[in-house]
């Protein structure tokens, strides 16, 4: 008997409507439409604006025509994972939101918090349960609204992230296609150089917090980028060992969208041109979880079945990983 893989089947991506241009951040902060370009690679940024609109309301955007894209009923979904750092509430789980607003009586669901490294995580944990042959319809989606926990007074961190989701359904494969391996890392230690500083059970929130701006995204840049840079390419470059793939082996590398040099970087670790790397970072920024899944829903028109590819991120914390699938369809 074949051994059961996870195969994605279908990709969806949901995008706001409203762009956040380098020209008008020109107008909120000390900042130009170059210095930003120079250094991230990003033009511009979607924004989900409206009162009570939380990252399930992208979610759902993305996961319905999902749904239509793979003739599946909502009733016959398993389980929803969703990768998020912006949960519309602490509790409950952004998953058991959008089950209910989708119809998906019969699933479970949870989140999963691996910041830029969410979607990975969640997509190496719910290959599982079709792995065992447990479930058959694995929801995972990757979404966050990074809008509502970024200072649009904070250079630093206001010109690199935007809002969006992206969703796959997981299938059981018997084919040899879909997830083939993956490597998973986090180190506690970076959690200085990146991070909320208020909100949890460590500080919650008070009058105090709110005032001195600590429900923001922190982030230390240069420490950031100099892990990113190197572990980031690492895990790409050791799961092509570990597999015995060579550069022109692979189709294409899919790379968390946080920074132009980053993914530059990687993908020059890896042999690769910049033809075989997905790219989104300049139209999107950094969506977060929801960066991975976008870029396989914008280019998933130009990828063929049995195409190897490497999905890899870095993340706060510190997270990071690299992922190798083959495409199924």
């Amino acid at each position: 008997m074949a051994k059961i893989t996870a195969a994605i089947t279908g990709v969806q991506g949901f995008v706001p409507d409203y762009i956040l241009t380098n020209k008008e951040l020109e107008n909120l902060v000390e900042t130009t439409d170059e210095w930003i370009s120079s250094r991230t690679g990003i033009k511009e940024r979607r924004i989900l604006k409206g009162d009570g609109q939380g990252s399930s309301v992208m979610a759902v955007g993305a996961i319905l025509p999902l749904l239509e894209k793979t003739n599946t009923k909502p009733e016959e979904i398993d389980l929803i994972i969703c990768a998020t750092v912006t949960p519309d509430m602490v509790f409950p789980a952004t998953a058991n939101i959008i089950g209910a607003e989708i119809g998906a009586i019969n699933a479970f669901g949870y989140d999963l918090n691996a910041a830029c490294s969410g979607f990975l995580y969640a997509i190496a944990t719910g290959s599982q349960f079709i792995e065992t042959g447990k479930y058959k319809k694995v929801l995972v989606v990757g979404v966050d609204k990074m809008s509502s926990i970024i200072d649009y007074t904070d250079r630093a961190t206001c010109i690199i992230f935007g809002d969006g989701a992206g969703a796959v359904m997981l299938e059981p494969n018997n084919e040899g296609l879909g997830i083939q391996d993956f490597i998973l890392k986090s180190d506690g230690t970076g959690m200085q150089y990146l991070h909320q500083k208020a909100g949890g059970s460590r500080k919650p929130a008070s009058m105090e917090t709110v005032q001195n701006k600590e429900h923001y995204v922190y982030q230390e840049g240069a420490a950031v980028f100099k892990f990113a840079v190197t572990n980031m390419a690492d895990a790409a470059a050791q799961i092509m060992q570990k597999n015995n793939l060579k550069s022109e082996d692979v189709a294409w590398l899919v790379p968390h969208q946080a920074n132009k040099r980053i993914i530059d970087a990687t993908a020059n670790r890896m042999g690769l041109d910049s033809s075989r790397v997905m790219l989104n970072i300049d139209h999107f920024g950094n969506t977060t979880n929801g960066t991975i899944p976008l870029c396989l829903w914008e280019y998933e028109s130009q990828l063929n079945k049995g195409d190897n590819i490497v999905l890899a991120a870095f993340g706060g914390g510190f997270t990071w990983g690299a992922l190798y699938l083959k495409w199924a369809y």
